[in-house]
């Protein structure tokens, strides 16, 4: 498993419109091949950044399959408006879990 984390930043204004289209998409994520979960977070020092985190079986199935599908357009269509600029993406492997 994976970890995308995607740093997202919208105009702060906009903050409840935004959180709302992300959980109209949540089930277009939810039915994508290999997506395990999905979570959003609101910086608090920034209410303008958001960290989404979505789990993913592998980086393949969030790059390759699930950007290349139609879903991928519906969660733009939903949520790409709010954004500023565009999102910075990483993957994230969890090497220990200690407590």
């Amino acid at each position: 498993m994976i970890m995308e984390i995607a740093h997202i930043t919208i105009d702060p204004a906009n903050a409840a419109a935004f959180e709302t289209a992300v959980a109209r998409a949540a089930p277009v994520l939810r039915a994508a091949e290999g997506c395990h979960a999905m979570s959003l977070e609101r910086v608090i020092e920034d209410p303008a950044r958001y960290r989404l985190r979505v789990q993913w079986t592998s980086v393949e199935h969030h790059m390759v399959r699930f950007r290349q599908s139609e879903g991928f357009k519906q969660w733009r269509a939903l949520a790409g408006p709010f954004f500023v600029g565009v999102p910075e993406v990483e993957h994230r492997v969890i090497i220990g879990q200690f407590f």
